[in-house]
């Protein structure tokens, strides 16, 4: 079985990410400049009831990761009109929404793609939509954290990502020191050996 999904590793150039957003103008990661990350929120669309308790979420807790140097913005597959319509059916004020994310820009973020359903009652999915997935991207533009799903429950709690980053400025990371992302090794090492890297 082959497939067409690519993997970033850590440490290494985040794809480009250039969409529009609900309400105008355009998210472009290459010209996003935070202090400390970027983060990129990708969900499964305005059918996606988890997503829009997920969104809410973090759009309450949005002030806690401003104040930390940390931008937020969310993404999906949904077209045009269904992109319009979610921050104001799901109460997201300040969250920047951005939509029409090509299903082969998705797979170059290493994102999981579902064949929409039609349903009898309720929103009827896309005809592809992207699988959850949360990543922080360093200033550098660079891979520092990521969580790819293939599910839509069970992803990382935001607040869990806030006491992350608290355990971290705690021990003067990103202050005193750099904090540089894990699991960078590209070949597992070998039997008494150091790791290969390429």
């Amino acid at each position: 079985m082959t497939s067409d999904i690519e993997i970033i590793m850590p440490r290494e150039p985040a794809p480009a990410l250039r969409i529009p957003l609900a309400g105008g103008g355009v998210y472009d990661l290459s010209q996003d400049n935070p202090s400390l990350m970027s983060m990129i929120v990708f969900y499964r669309g305005l059918h996606c009831q988890q997503c829009q308790a997920y969104l809410r979420d973090l759009e309450n807790k949005l002030s806690e990761f401003d104040k930390r140097g940390i931008t937020s913005v969310a993404v999906s597959c949904d077209s045009a009109e269904r992109g319009e319509q979610t921050p104001g059916e799901w109460g997201l004020a300040n969250l920047r929404v951005g939509y029409g994310l090509s299903p082969v820009e998705a797979r170059k973020w290493g994102l999981f793609l579902t064949q929409g359903r039609v349903r009898a009652s309720g929103m009827s999915e896309p005809d592809v939509c992207c699988e959850p997935a949360v990543f922080l991207i360093a200033p550098d533009k660079t891979l520092w954290f990521s969580s790819i799903q293939n599910m839509a429950f069970a992803r990382p709690r935001f607040e869990d990502l806030i006491e992350g980053f608290e355990f971290l400025f705690a021990r003067g990371y990103f202050r005193d020191k750099p904090c540089p992302a894990r699991g960078e090794l590209l070949r597992a090492p070998v039997q008494n050996g150091a790791p290969q890297q390429t």
